[in-house]
């Protein structure tokens, strides 16, 4: 085996392997891949892994500041973000670059989902907003928000199949009355917004659900869709951030 790469395609042999090693199999870490490294041309293939193995773990396709580099405004606005965990999620901090975007963002995040007013059990709210990352293939909000309904739901079994109904795009296999007219309410919305008409409110009122409830699940549903976007438009991952609102509670 050669000790040295001054052929361009060994170079490009052994960088690719290893960058798939670390890429395809992430119980594979960097120093389980030194030693084959150090079979080759240490330096130069070492520095171009390295490289590409941090544009792999990158958190968002832009740059995000971190904290002990922002400034008096973006500290401010971090700390506003800051979840019960003292941490500031990936989906917040994105908006490093425009502190005054992260302020907005958070105060109609906590007024639509986390507002005391609010009368629709959290649980549903959770599930409205998981829904709604369902049919936008966010994997980042469905992960977050499921992760608070099913601790709120209290029944993994319940939730199992809750959550099962939704990824078919099914709720009726769970859920029927009122609860059913509100998620397909949120189906609606998020899929086909420019064909609602006004049945599609008085369907859930007939329900004996109010128009402040109505009111909230659409402001649930919008965020969500706001959220969604701004997730899968510039690449935000969790990588970092403490999964779940509840994260640790017993």
């Amino acid at each position: 085996m050669p000790k040295s790469i001054t052929d361009h395609e060994d170079f490009s042999a052994v960088f690719f392997a290893a960058t798939a090693f670390v890429s395809f199999y992430e119980n594979i870490t960097l120093p389980s891949v030194f030693p084959v490294l150090k079979l080759f041309d240490y330096d130069i293939v070492l520095a171009t892994f390295l490289e590409s193995y941090e544009e792999m773990k990158m958190s968002a396709w832009i740059e995000m500041i971190e904290d002990e580099d922002a400034d008096g405004d973006l500290r401010e606005a971090l700390n506003l973000s800051r979840t019960p965990h003292g941490t500031v999620d990936n989906v917040l901090r994105v908006h490093s670059l425009r502190p005054n975007t992260m302020r907005g963002h958070i105060t109609l995040y906590r007024a639509a989902l986390h507002d005391e007013a609010n009368v629709l059990p959290v649980w549903l709210q959770e599930t409205i907003g998981s829904y709604v990352s369902i049919l936008n293939g966010c994997g980042y909000s469905f992960e977050n928000h499921w992760s608070n309904a099913k601790h709120l739901i209290g029944n993994d079994t319940r939730a199992d199949k809750i959550e099962e109904s939704l990824q078919r795009r099914s709720p009726k296999d769970v859920f029927d009355g009122a609860e059913l007219a509100l998620l397909e309410y949120t189906e609606k919305l998020t899929l086909s917004p420019t064909k609602m008409v006004e049945e599609d409110v008085a369907k859930i009122k007939r329900f004996g659900v109010s128009d402040g409830e109505i009111l909230e699940a659409n402001q649930i549903i919008g965020y969500f869709n706001y959220v969604n976007r701004c997730i899968n438009g510039l690449g935000v991952t969790t990588d970092g951030d403490v999964i779940g609102y509840y994260a640790g509670a017993e």
